[in-house]
């Protein structure tokens, strides 16, 4: 599943950091600690990887 937005992908990608140990669990906020908590790495970095290039910065709800 691919990011649907560049906040999304950011997230991703530092409660991947987080999942990794590369930072603390303490300095996540928001989204990116719960999807830390509740997502695989292998999900975390499907969505990480996701290219910004084109992807509105936030996006709209549907």
């Amino acid at each position: 599943m691919p990011a649907k937005s560049a906040a999304q992908q950011k997230a991703a990608g530092a409660a991947l950091s987080a999942k990794r140990g590369e930072q603390p669990t303490s300095k996540l906020k928001g989204v990116s600690r719960d999807m830390e908590r509740s997502m695989t790495e292998a999900q975390l970095e499907e969505l990480a990887a996701t290219p910004r290039k084109g992807k509105p910065e936030h996006k709209s709800g549907d």
